[in-house]
């Protein structure tokens, strides 16, 4: 979806009301396209003596995979993104977060939303925050059941496990 802000950035005072839904196949997640009904765009673009805003909320769905423990995850998702739309940076130098700087006085919001909500994304995805992932040996997932495996001592600390066993 294409924004035109000729008309904002000619200090018109219509308000360009956005309310569509970002579907990218192509978006991803790692490996997979965690987004399967798409995102909820919804906000509006004004002018504001002489400053042009877009005010976005995002919402959306994600599916895929605990990252610790492989389970299916399924969680909802929603921000605000805040930002002022300028035709070109008077320092060049600086960059700035809250600016949009646009060419021909178009935006492209399926670019801007893809890269919003992989920053918004967690670096890893847990099904919660106790996730105890998978045993390392025999792959069971910790979080459903106990495993039997005994655990590894590492070499150097085998003298003080001794310590630990019981008379």
């Amino acid at each position: 979806m294409q924004l035109d802000f000729t008309n904002l950035f000619n200090s018109s005072s219509e308000i360009i009301n956005v309310d569509y839904i970002f579907c990218d196949d192509e978006f991803l997640y790692g490996t997979y396209n965690p987004l399967k009904n798409g995102a909820v765009v919804k906000g509006k673009a004004y002018q504001k003596v002489g400053i042009v805003y877009l005010d976005l909320e995002v919402n959306f769905d994600f599916y895929g995979l605990c990252d610790r423990c492989a389970d299916d995850i399924e969680k909802h998702f929603s921000f605000d993104l805040n930002k002022i739309i300028v035709q070109r940076m008077e320092n060049e130098n600086d960059d700035y977060d809250n600016y949009i700087v646009v060419e021909n006085n178009k935006l492209d919001l399926d670019e801007l939303i893809s890269e919003e909500i992989q920053l918004f994304l967690p670096a890893k995805m847990l099904c919660n925050e106790d996730c105890k992932g998978l045993c390392q040996k025999c792959g069971k997932n910790l979080n459903h059941e106990k495993c039997e495996c005994a655990k590894e001592i590492d070499p150097r600390l085998a003298a003080l496990s001794d310590l630990l066993i019981e008379e």
